[in-house]
């Protein structure tokens, strides 16, 4: 019998069952069964596991990671930050959107459908009813979480107002410490901006409900608002117009950040005459208007009614067209533009120092230069050897020849543009050119995955060249070379598992093998002993990283076992970059040896864009130069910045990965703000050893910045600076047109010093000429107690001093140098320019440039030439002893001083004519040439070198013979021009 009253017989209000036979069993229709059911709650779970789970790998990768490099800290602080955050600006959102809407729920009038348009919403309010409570709570909490993930973004500019150090500078409008525009400014800002959108969300919340509810009625006749919403609505306008308020009162030390531009001074930042004089008091005075009109939308709730706070509403939109607008436009028309200069010369000079300080060249020496020089020839060229050890070897361009003769196998690769460091010698530190020998997973012989991530894992040995030397052959002057490594570089840890080129993941320490480097032997074997990577030896682990790392062998590879470790993020940049999240990290990091490791040493910058009255700068443009696209560009955690401080040094183990920071620049208050956010990451400056000391220099990035700066910022008239009259640019590389020459590190002394000092060079031109305005250097060694003062020469305007441009102009035109050009391109041999050195010497400036040729079928380039120039005298030699010694005219052109006469023809010979002898040396230089190419195609390097030295005796004949031609030569000058172009012509087609 059914159930009486149950609802559960054949035909309750459950439907109808299936049919059952005698004594059979039910049949359900259209429902699972119980199987089924048990399915899918089984599926349902195992993909909410797997969700949650791929949720929590990333985060537990990023924890495993910090903890392998014990940097827990950094992370558990930064997550802590973003969470509180999240969780409290995402909570004030949903309870403030929540209360109104439930506010405004409880003012509600009685419903009466008296009109189309509250039948219709009746129909929405009676869907609604069942769920309000859920639908409030959803509408909350996605806006909450909205809301949470927005200032969860926010977390360095709380820990930065929480612990922020005060900078001891009072800006010099209102008096305020920088601290409050680079700390407290941005954070009041921010609160500021999550006030308007907890108002302006509530407000459209409450209003959306007091229409669904009647307490706003768009068609019905009567009252369009009840008094209860009147009420609501107004407090909140009333609280959008206080925020108003408060926003004015704060856009008046904005006016201290305010970008705009100015004649000459592009990035300009603070307060011109029209800000002080019409913006600011206009911004104070609609602080007043609407406090007050803020003020009426309150009165509301006493006195009924809109018209007061409408009134009052309109008065503070007229106020801020009319004294926020037309106004500040009326002063700019009709007292600044008349007179501009007079006008903005007190705020250009505050901006000028405001400038300087916060970059850091305030201190900057600037001192006249003559460009030319009266001594004798002994005595400048005497003076070459101790005002400058000239670097021949140019890191841009001798890479190919580090790659070919000391890659050793093909899959290991040097960075396109090598570092300049300085290592102790006999006769004192010598800069010298190194590089590292990384590993090139894409040459490796068979890539597949257990090759490029198991066995090729790491590179192997530094490389390092003497900077001022090379080899007769002309190639680099090896002091570090060879696997094993060896060469007059202390002992050290040579394998390289942290590189700028290792990019991709590796795991080492398990039972798989790696490849160590190729010995004479064959390859050796090698498994990682350090702890710098994760381990992988548990389950847990390993799904974890399959996940992240997309790729499911990790969960399964027989290859990994146990002590095995995966090593990732591991170019020095991403590292450093990784455990210090509020520094900006400089484009080149270089390796040395320090301690018997490799150490990759970093640069880092802290900035902020909160330094009243000093010039915005965009790092990407000022540190951009030629050689950026080779050694890579800035990590910047803003990329607009007024002001700039290298407050840290960093190292990166290239073995084990360690990352250590030291505390460079004491005196930082950014960097104190934030060693207070993160206690204990950065070490005191005194823990830097003296031997890491020794390879400290001067960065590259930040002279770029500076020296973008001191393009306009040299002058310390305002009249100069807004004329532009004295303006300077960074001349474009002669060898790499439209890009902005790099600085040079380079062991030289300025006129004011005793000694050659390691040092990063500049010089400038006159805005859109060639000619030389200035040359700059700082000292760059970190040991001098003058580390980082600027020292700039400045060139008189009356004076035409060449330019890099024009030096390399002027190289190119000369007929003879052409000719010897034309010689060695022969067999299409390809000839690259070096490095442009600009040096001064005795009141004159001495330019070098290194020539390189790459011969037919030679994949790298050999130094063949160099060029010297100085003052009007423009030379090309084989060496730079010789040149210099020509230039100087210390031997006359031509003359070998080491050779002697050759003896007179016997009596009975018939002396060889002009033409025959020249011929003759012609032909000699040929078969030199001809043997070189095929000694270097056969790889015999002896031959080669004594190819190329009978190719320079040759050449010096034929040089000497033209000399000897053009003397007897009794033709006019404009003749003589025309037989040494025939001349060279001649030797040209030869």
């Amino acid at each position: 019998m059914p159930d009486r009253g149950s609802g559960r017989g054949p035909n309750g209000p459950n439907g109808p069952r299936g049919p059952r036979g005698p004594g059979g069993p039910r049949f359900n229709v259209g429902r699972p069964s119980r199987g089924a059911k048990s399915l899918l709650i089984t599926a349902a779970i195992l993909a909410g596991l797997a969700i949650l789970f791929a949720m929590f790998a990333g985060f537990w990768t990023d924890w495993l990671w910090f903890r392998s490099v014990d940097y827990t800290s950094v992370y558990r602080t930064q997550l802590l930050t973003r969470v509180t955050m999240f969780a409290v600006f995402g909570v004030l959102m949903a309870l403030a959107v929540g209360f109104n809407i439930w506010l405004a729920h409880r003012l509600r009038p009685p419903l009466s459908a008296m009109s189309m348009e509250q039948q219709n919403l009746d129909r929405y309010r009676m869907s609604i009813a069942p769920y309000k409570r859920w639908v409030l709570l959803a509408v909350a909490v996605v806006i909450g979480l909205i809301a949470g993930g927005s200032a969860s973004s926010q977390w360095r500019t709380w820990l930065q107002w929480v612990n922020g150090t005060s900078f001891g500078t009072a800006d010099p409008q209102f008096g305020m410490d920088v601290s409050f525009f680079a700390f407290d400014y941005p954070f009041y800002r921010f609160l500021l901006g999550f006030g308007f959108a907890v108002v302006v969300l509530s407000t459209l919340a409450a209003a959306l409900t007091h229409y669904l509810y009647g307490g706003v009625r768009l068609t019905t006749p009567g009252s369009r608002i009840t008094p209860a919403a009147t009420g609501h609505l107004s407090v909140l306008l009333g609280i959008f117009v206080a925020l108003k308020a408060v926003a004015y009162w704060l856009d008046r030390y904005g006016l201290a950040l305010k970008s705009g531009d100015l004649r000459n001074a592009e990035g300009w930042t603070g307060l011109r005459y029209v800000d002080a004089n019409a913006y600011l008091p206009a911004k104070t005075i609609l602080t007043i208007i609407a406090a007050i009109c803020a003020l009426l939308f309150f009165a509301t709730l006493w006195r009924r009614g809109w018209q007061l706070p409408v009134i009052g509403l309109g008065l503070m939109v007229l106020s801020a067209v009319l004294i926020g607008g037309v106004y500040p436009a009326l002063v700019q028309q009709f007292q600044v533009r008349p007179n501009e200069q007079a006008k903005e010369t007190e705020y250009i000079d505050k901006h000028m120092q405001s400038t300087k300080d916060a970059y850091d060249i305030a201190d900057a020496q600037i001192e006249d230069y003559s460009g030319t020089s009266e001594a004798e020839p002994e005595t400048l060229r005497n003076a070459v050897n101790t005002t400058a050890s000239i670097r021949l070897l140019d890191p841009s361009v001798v890479s190919p020849a580090f790659q070919q003769i000391q890659q050793v196998r093909g899959y290991y690769q040097f960075p396109a543009t090598l570092d300049v460091d300085r290592y102790p010698t006999e006769n004192g530190d010598q800069d010298t050119v190194v590089g590292l020998r990384e590993m090139n997973v894409n040459q490796i012989p068979e890539r597949n995955w257990i090759n490029e991530h198991f066995r090729y894992t790491h590179g192997f040995g530094m490389v390092a060249a003497s900077g001022t030397e090379v080899q007769d052959n002309g190639q680099p002057s090896f002091t570090e070379q060879d696997l094993p490594p060896r060469g007059e570089l202390p002992d050290y840890e040579p394998r390289i598992y942290f590189g700028e080129y290792t990019t991709q993941y590796s795991i080492v320490g398990g039972p798989q093998q790696e490849i160590d480097y190729a010995g004479e032997d064959g390859e050796v074997e090698y498994s990682y002993s350090g702890d710098a990577g994760v381990s992988l030896g548990n389950w847990f682990n390993r799904a974890a990283y399959a996940l992240t790392m997309g790729e499911p062998q990790i969960l399964y590879s027989g290859a990994i076992g146990q002590g095995s470790q995966i090593l990732y993020n591991r170019t020095p940049k991403e590292r450093v970059e990784a455990v210090a999240p509020w520094l900006t990290i400089d484009g080149d990091p270089y390796p040395a040896v320090v301690d018997g490791r490799i150490q990759w040493i970093v640069d880092a910058y802290t900035t902020t864009s909160g330094y009243p009255y000093s010039a915005r700068t965009t790092l990407g443009d000022a540190t951009e130069t030629s050689l950026t696209e080779n050694q890579g560009e800035v990590i910047a955690q803003e990329n607009q910045v007024n002001y700039i401080r290298n407050s840290v040094k960093a190292t990166v183990d290239a073995y084990s990965g360690e990352v250590s920071l030291y505390e460079w620049d004491e005196q930082d208050p950014v960097l104190q703000t934030w060693r207070k956010a993160f206690p204990d990451v950065v070490q005191d400056r005194d823990a830097i050893s003296d031997e890491l000391m020794d390879h400290l220099r001067y960065p590259q990035d930040l002279f770029n910045v500076q020296r973008d700066l001191l393009q306009r910022y040299h002058v310390d008239n305002p009249a100069q600076f807004y004329s532009g009259s004295e303006r300077w640019e960074v001349p474009d590389d002669p060898t790499h047109q439209g890009q902005s020459v790099p600085p040079y590190y380079l062991s030289m002394k300025m006129p004011d010093q005793d000694e050659q000092v390691f040092s990063l060079t500049t010089s400038f031109t006159p805005l859109n000429r060639d000619t030389l305005a200035a040359y700059m250097a700082v000292e760059a060694d970190a040991r001098s107690e003058d580390y980082g003062t600027m020292r700039v020469l400045t060139l008189p305007s009356t004076t035409t001093v060449w330019g890099p441009q024009q030096v390399q102009s002027r190289f190119n035109s000369d007929p003879e140098i052409a000719e010897s050009i034309n010689l060695l391109r022969r067999g299409d041999s390809e000839v690259e320019y070096g490095n442009l050195l600009t040096v001064p010497l005795e009141g004159g400036l001495l330019y070098v440039e290194p020539v390189y040729v790459r011969g037919a079928g030679q994949n790298y380039p050999l130094l063949q030439r160099v060029l010297v120039a100085y003052g009007e005298e423009i030379v090309f030699e084989e060496s730079l002893d010789r040149a210099l010694d020509v230039v100087f005219g210390v031997t006359e052109e031509g003359e070998d001083p080491g050779e002697e006469e050759p003896p007179p023809p016997d009596e009975g010979e018939e002396p060889p004519t002009e033409d025959a002898t020249l011929q003759e040396a012609i032909a000699e230089a040929e078969d030199a040439w001809q043997e070189g190419q095929d000694a270097l195609a056969e790889g015999d390097w002896e031959a080669y070198g004594a190819a190329q030295g009978r190719l320079e005796e040759a050449l010096a004949r034929l040089s000497e013979l033209e000399s000897a031609r053009n003397e007897q030569e009794e033709t006019p000058p404009a003749e003589e021009g025309n037989n040494e172009g025939d001349g060279g012509g001649e030797g040209a087609d030869a």
